[in-house]
């Protein structure tokens, strides 16, 4: 599975669905630098919202898409630094978004729901 058929598959779930101990410099870097960036993509659709009554333009799916390919960047790094495969991380997640589904269990809190 790659990227694009993981982002196809996982849209199946969306219930809204519309169109060591101690850790090193680097790790901790990406690891702060996850949230800054994840915000960042919050700015962009709160501006939206804001001040353009939630209508996403061109422009703004150009940019949406930079800060999202930087978040994947994040998230990809913090798996390396914790000798975990992505790959396998994203065909986890969709089994365990299946598993729920199945058991009508998307909605809800907790881990092993």
């Amino acid at each position: 599975m790659d990227f694009s058929k993981y982002q196809e598959l996982s849209k199946k779930y969306d219930l809204l669905a519309q169109d060591s101990d101690i850790l090193s410099p680097g790790f901790a870097a990406v690891i702060l630098g996850l949230p800054g960036e994840a915000g960042e993509v919050c700015e962009k659709f709160k501006k939206i919202v804001r001040d353009k009554g939630g209508k996403v333009s061109d422009e703004d799916r150009a940019a949406i898409s930079k800060e999202l390919g930087d978040v994947l960047w994040y998230i990809a790094q913090i798996a390396r630094y914790s000798g975990l495969s992505l790959q396998e991380i994203a065909e986890e997640n969709l089994s365990k978004l299946e598993s729920r589904q199945q058991r009508n269990k998307l909605t809800g809190s907790g881990d092993e729901r």
